[in-house]
C-alpha cells in the first residue's frame, strides 16, 4: 500500500524556520518524482519545490525561492522540506505528493501541477504568527 506521511509542521514566528519530513512506504522512494505543495483556506493548490529521482535535481516556486530547500534521503525513504526565513503568507497546509519517474515524458523540469502526480500524503500545517 503506497503511503505518504508528512510530519514537522507546527507554529513558528515570522523569519523562524521549521523542516517538514515525508516517509514514504509501500514503494521505493529511489524511483520517484517528488514534489511539495500547500494550500491556504479559500486558495488553490500551489506547488511548491520538487525533486527528481534521477540526479536530485530541484526547482522552486518563485515565491520560495532562496528559502525553501527540498531534499531527498532514499536510504531512509523521506523526503525533506527545510523552511526558513518564513513569512505569515507561508502559512497554509503542506502536502507531499509521488509520481513514477517511469510516468514522466521528461524527468528534469518542474512539475506543479496536481494532475502531474499520483500519490498524495493528508498534510501538515504550518502556521507562521507572532
Amino acid at each position: 500500500q503506497v503511503q505518504l506521511v508528512e510530519s514537522g509542521g507546527g507554529l513558528v514566528q515570522p523569519g523562524g524556520s521549521l523542516r517538514l519530513s515525508c516517509a514514504a512506504s509501500g514503494f521505493n522512494l529511489d524511483y520517484y518524482y517528488i514534489g511539495w505543495f500547500r494550500q491556504a483556506p479559500g486558495k488553490e493548490r500551489e506547488g511548491v519545490a520538487c525533486i527528481t529521482s534521477s540526479d536530485g535535481s530541484t526547482y522552486y516556486a518563485d515565491s520560495v525561492k532562496g528559502r525553501f530547500t527540498i531534499s531527498r534521503d532514499n536510504a531512509k525513504s523521506t523526503v525533506y522540506l527545510q523552511m526558513d526565513s518564513l513569512k505569515p503568507e507561508d502559512a497554509a497546509l503542506y502536502y507531499c505528493a509521488a509520481r513514477a519517474r517511469t510516468r514522466l515524458t521528461y524527468e528534469t523540469r518542474r512539475y506543479s501541477k496536481r494532475d502531474d502526480y499520483d500519490y498524495w500524503g493528508q498534510g501538515a500545517q504550518v502556521t507562521v504568527s507572532s
